[in-house]
């Protein structure tokens, strides 16, 4: 639909969607909460259909009001980066927490880990026997009181060990006076064009094998980790109790990209504002600034991204630059140019990034306000 404006130019005319509250200031990071609890729900009846418990990764959000609701729709508990992640969840009463993490307790962390475990159940990662054993020296006595996943490397080559190794991290961890419960993985790879079904595939082989020479070693496997947003809700058996996808509350580029959500499931945006355009030659496509750079957007672009996020209602635009307050946006042939003041919603390339980059963040329903909630373990990085 076009419309001719006060200065007699055909535009397009911003869909009903589009619309973001006129008191936001931008750059503003909104979440649209109808999206948000519709992709919780989503998510949950999913994993409980297949018989599978959802420990959701709380580091992609970070706020206390979305983690509430993930518990309210069947999550066991709440997955989370670093030590500083699962104080905060702690303190608002999550009870039981996993660091997927292979941590490095120092006699600081161990104590900080001691006070977690007078809050909730904790678990953490863990990926060799020198790891282990330093976790168990500066634990001391109060050892038993953490539980531990063996990390398994299922083909992101990141952390992690192959899963034949995995019974020697476990023996170590034992000796070391560690709860070792079970294994765990992150098919990380499954971010890739074509790459989730191979991830998925790959993930269940390594859990099964590691879970296997667990029990072969003599240990009562009581969970088996794994899971992704891209790997998430695919269907077929898995060797997993239990997924940790994180990415699935909000959508963003990326998942755009790989067609694991489409834009009706994006509940994450950035406000922004077209503030200059780029001169360019006739015939080519127009350009643009907008205020949402780096600072806000974060600068994740993977290789195979198209460009450095999206803009929610005019998928074929493209963001081809980003520095810390600019983002340059390609517009399509044909399509008239926003004008200066006009504003547009930004899918950030990968939200994690952009949550751990603000205080707090506008919610609305409707395209109307409905509230703020402050990013309680922004910057939570240790």
């Amino acid at each position: 639909m076009t419309t001719v404006n006060a200065r007699g130019d055909e535009r397009q005319h911003l869909p009903i969607t589009a619309v973001i509250p006129p008191g936001l200031t931008t750059p503003e990071v909104m979440i649209d909460v109808d999206v948000l609890d519709r992709n919780i729900a989503r998510m949950a009846s999913a994993t409980q259909a297949r018989g599978l418990r959802l420990r959701p990764h709380a580091k992609t959000h970070k706020v206390l009001e979305i983690a509430e609701r993930q518990l309210a729709a069947g999550a066991v508990g709440l997955t989370v980066a670093t030590i500083g992640e699962a104080e905060v969840f702690a303190k608002a009463g999550v009870t039981d927490i996993f660091i997927a993490y292979p941590l490095w307790v120092t006699e600081s962390q161990a104590k900080r880990l001691r006070n977690l475990a007078e809050a909730c159940s904790i678990t953490v990662g863990v990926d060799s026997a020198e790891s282990a054993s330093f976790m168990g020296k500066n634990l001391g006595a109060d050892a038993g009181r953490i539980a531990v996943l063996v990390e398994l490397d299922s083909g992101h080559h990141r952390s992690g060990v192959h899963p034949d190794e995995a019974a020697g991290v476990a023996r170590a961890a034992a000796d070391a006076g560690l709860d070792v419960a079970g294994v765990f993985t992150f098919p990380g790879h499954s971010y890739a064009p074509g790459m989730p079904l191979e991830a998925a595939r790959q993930e269940d082989a390594a859990l099964r094998l590691g879970a296997d020479k667990l029990a072969a070693a003599g240990f009562t496997v009581k969970t088996i980790s794994g899971g992704s947003t891209p790997t998430a809700m695919l269907e077929g058996d898995t060797a997993a109790t239990e997924l940790r996808p994180g990415v699935y509350v909000f959508g963003d580029a990326q998942q755009l990209e790989l067609g694991r959500c489409g834009t009706d499931d994006i509940a994450l945006t950035v406000a922004s504002t077209v503030v200059s355009h780029h001169r360019t030659d006739p015939g080519e496509p127009g350009r643009f600034i907008i205020d949402t750079g780096s600072k806000v957007l974060g600068s994740d672009r993977p290789a195979w991204a198209s460009g450095y996020g999206r803009l929610l209602d005019y998928p074929d635009a493209t963001i081809t630059a980003l520095s810390e307050h600019h983002a340059t946006v390609q517009w399509p042939q044909g399509l008239a140019l926003p004008h200066r003041g006009d504003r547009l919603r930004v899918v950030p390339n990968h939200v994690c990034l952009t949550m751990n980059l603000v205080d707090e963040v506008a919610v609305v329903s409707q395209g109307e306000p409905a509230g703020r909630w402050r990013v309680a373990a922004r910057g939570k990085n240790s």
